[in-house]
């Protein structure tokens, strides 16, 4: 009998072991600049995915403060393409609100963090990005499928480091250009899981804020955005229909351009990521009432968070107009270096925290003169996309089931909302949920539309391209309603 109840203590003993597996290696303990409690456990490191390249992914992974066992795992992805997802996880709706000093930058909790209700992956994708690297830079070569197949790679890898995570709820989300990298990651997901990949990934679906998507509803949006937000008359309107047949992406001939080139007159002193945030240039600041943007829309734009969003810049470049285009895809330094006139930030609290080695030490990530220099997106890829439009990729998993969640910032003038609001009504789904408001608090906090086939567009009022920087609460609020399937 005693033998019976030795064997069953050393069974549960082991059983225990392999459902708490994470590594302990990978645990991280403390960072500089922060002086509290973390309130839930953090992991972080890499996951090889060529030995003998020596190409390594790396990730950070945020434990949810509720209840890390049963909540779910979500993966994010900052978009660039080339711009790493601590961008995210520094700027937005990380663990973290980052407090700019002389020195080292001090940390605070943030009260709208994500993994308040779900446990966080952020990760540096592709390779090349952030704190991923390769001994071989061929790695740096890569394309929309390439980037998909090795980001499948590393969840499937990530899930053997922590195998007791493998049943929760699995979703994607991220913004911007992972527009892109999403619906073909997701795809790959479940083609893997339609060929009995291992581990069986439990993919619910995924979340995409002011991403892009088609090169037509993109490219088109800018246009009837800038005319409905008053930024330009119904008349530039009116020529600009007129001279471009409705082609505002792809000008047709020489008056189309015309009429666009005096449209971009129109909106150049503006923030291109925020409509309603003052804009720099040449870390000048430039004040509203130099700008036609009225001055009412200041209330609007105010934003809770407890320390200020980083400072923009406006300028007329990728990704204004549609960048889904076939082919090369340059990316933020190549057009800093080939003109002045391109969107950038003051990113030197994420720069400064993240090539400090005690920090990278503290995080897992290999030093500066192992893994390079850390930058907020890179010049050390070479991008190609290669899949044009998403609109069959979304087709798709929808029509399989899986969740979707289109949002958007409302004054965003880099993916304005109309274009993802015209390609989610584009595939036809039922509407069964009409046009509505949904709120916070009491008050509107923007719309939403719920199709068929479990698909959802919702704005949030008064925000930009980044929606968990310009408005944190809000972003908390819809995101948590949405993964507990509770009416937004």
């Amino acid at each position: 009998m005693n033998s019976i109840h030795l064997f069953f203590s050393i069974f549960l003993s082991f059983t225990y072991f392999l459902v708490q597996s994470a590594p302990e290696n990978a645990i991280v303990t403390q960072l500089p600049g922060f002086t509290g409690t973390i309130p839930s456990k953090h992991y972080a490191g890499y996951v090889t995915l060529n030995e003998n390249h020596g190409k390594k992914m790396y990730y950070y992974y945020v434990l949810s403060e509720r209840d890390p066992s049963k909540d779910p795992v979500v993966l994010w992805l900052n978009g660039g393409p080339g711009c790493s997802s601590f961008d995210g996880f520094v700027y937005e709706h990380g663990p973290f609100n980052f407090e700019k000093t002389k020195g080292m930058p001090k940390l605070h909790l943030n009260p709208y963090a994500w993994n308040k209700v779900s446990n966080m992956i952020f990760l540096d994708s592709p390779v090349g990005v952030g704190m991923s690297y390769s001994r071989n830079r061929s790695d740096y070569v890569t394309s929309d499928t390439l980037t998909a197949f090795d980001s499948h790679k590393f969840l499937l890898e990530w899930f053997k480091l922590y195998p007791e995570y493998v049943s929760n709820p699995f979703y994607i989300a991220g913004e911007s250009f992972a527009g892109i990298y999403i619906p073909i990651l997701s795809h790959e997901v479940m083609k893997g899981l339609d060929n009995g990949d291992k581990p069986t990934l439990n993919f619910k679906g995924y979340i995409i804020g002011n991403g892009l998507c088609d090169e037509v509803f993109d490219g088109n949006a800018f246009i009837t955005f800038a005319h409905g937000m008053g930024l330009i008359s119904d008349g530039m309107f009116e020529d600009a229909t007129k001279e471009c047949k409705g082609k505002f992406y792809k000008p047709p001939n020489l008056k189309c351009e015309f009429q666009l080139d005096k449209v971009d007159q129109h909106l150049d002193s503006l923030n291109m990521y925020n409509i309603l945030i003052p804009c720099f240039h040449d870390k000048k600041k430039i004040r509203h009432e130099n700008t036609k943007l009225p001055m009412s829309f200041r209330n609007l734009g105010e934003t809770e968070r407890p320390l200020p969003v980083r400072t923009r810049m406006f300028g007329r470049a990728w990704p204004f107009k549609a960048p889904v285009k076939a082919g090369y895809v340059p990316s933020w330094p190549e057009l800093l270096n080939s003109t002045q006139n391109v969107p950038c930030s003051d990113d030197s609290v994420a720069t400064t925290w993240l090539n400090n080695e005690a920090v990278r030490k503290a995080i897992h990530a290999d030093p500066i003169d192992k893994a390079g220099k850390w930058e907020i997106c890179t010049s050390r890829i070479k991008y190609n996309t290669d899949t044009g439009t998403m609109l069959d990729y979304h087709k798709n998993l929808t029509a399989r089931g899986y969740r979707a969640l289109i949002f958007s910032g409302d004054h965003d003038l880099c993916v304005p909302y109309t274009g993802s609001e015209a390609w989610t009504r584009s595939l036809g789904y039922k509407v069964i949920d009409e046009w509505r408001s949904w709120k916070v608090d009491g008050q509107v906090a923007g719309y939403i539309q719920g199709y068929d086939k479990n698909l959802t567009f919702l704005t949030v009022k008064g925000s930009g391209h980044t929606v968990p920087e310009y408005k944190p609460k809000e972003a908390l609020a819809f995101y948590s309603r949405w993964l507990e399937g509770k009416k937004i």
